[in-house]
């Protein structure tokens, strides 16, 4: 069984779900999991990615709210 398909059916037998208990479960478990793959910047990385922004800005390389709205109508 492919990974799509695996998905699917875990979907739709989590959609069958009565539990609140269990789905919390669940949202706990995906939180942790998307929590380990967080990794807390330093500040010079933090400070770069400043720097990075604002001179992507200066060179006009940005979108704007309005833009980036029209792309999800």
């Amino acid at each position: 069984m492919d990974l799509q398909t695996r998905k699917i059916e875990f979907i739709q037998e989590f959609l069958k779900l009565q539990s609140e208990e269990l789905i919390a479960q669940f949202e706990n478990l995906l939180k942790v999991e998307t929590q380990k793959k967080l990794k807390p910047m330093s500040v010079h990385e933090l400070n770069s990615r400043i720097d990075q922004s604002e001179e992507d800005f200066k060179n006009g390389k940005f979108k704007t709210t309005a833009e980036l709205l029209s792309k999800y109508k």
